[in-house]
């Protein structure tokens, strides 16, 4: 399997999109961290297309935090990523 640094940045490159800018170390933890949280409380299929959708918000003018967090609230049972 290839290092996930390496496949982020042949995926970033072939995108044009700047990986080390847009995906930072803190934000790939709370990417994860809530993405953990879907595929336990809801279900594992939801986790790539709520992925999609919170990066379409983003591509529409979103922060990425700002999308995290309103997904994170929708969570069953008062689930949060939040800290």
């Amino acid at each position: 399997m290839a290092d996930v640094d390496d496949w982020l940045s042949d995926v970033g490159l072939a995108l044009g999109v700047p990986v080390g800018e847009l995906l930072s170390e803190p934000l790939r933890e709370e990417i994860l961290g809530l993405t953990g949280e879907i595929a336990h409380n809801v279900v594992r299929v939801a986790v790539p297309w709520t992925s999609y959708l919170i990066g379409v918000a983003v591509g529409r003018g979103a922060s990425p935090q700002e999308a995290l967090r309103i997904v994170a609230e929708l969570l069953p049972s008062g689930e949060s990523s939040e800290q």
